[in-house]
């Protein structure tokens, strides 16, 4: 069974953090074809861990799981403490497909996001 997690920063802030929980809905909503389910989880200062994420949907039958990086650049967290975090967790859950995809700010749809923020703000 393929599953999503969005992997946001994590906030202090719950209600930061509690956006990521919508936005994990919304997208569900959008993948369901494509993904059985899709959970959220957080790199830091925040609940669920990535591990407990991950482990989240295999306990609920996934067999492959796309980590999503909810990142707009590619710094650190994207470059070495994500995979770190993936890596570690597909060692010991050999029997579990377990990749990254691209984080949002390299896709070339940003872009479009982009204008249509700075042009609904001219209106």
């Amino acid at each position: 069974m393929k599953s999503l997690l969005l992997v946001a920063h994590g906030s202090r802030r719950a209600e930061s953090n509690a956006e990521i929980a919508v936005v994990a809905k919304s997208l569900s909503d959008r993948v369901q074809g494509n993904y059985a389910q899709t959970g959220y989880a957080f790199l830091e200062l925040a609940e669920p861990s990535i591990p407990d994420g991950i482990d989240a949907l295999v306990k609920n039958g996934a067999t492959e799981v796309t980590i999503l990086p909810y990142f707009l650049s590619a710094g650190r967290h994207v470059h070495e403490d994500v995979p770190e975090i993936v890596n570690l967790k597909q060692k010991e859950l050999s029997d579990v497909k377990i990749h990254i995809a691209p984080y949002i700010g390299e896709a070339a749809e940003m872009i479009d996001v982009l204008v249509a923020i700075s042009e609904s703000d001219n209106k």
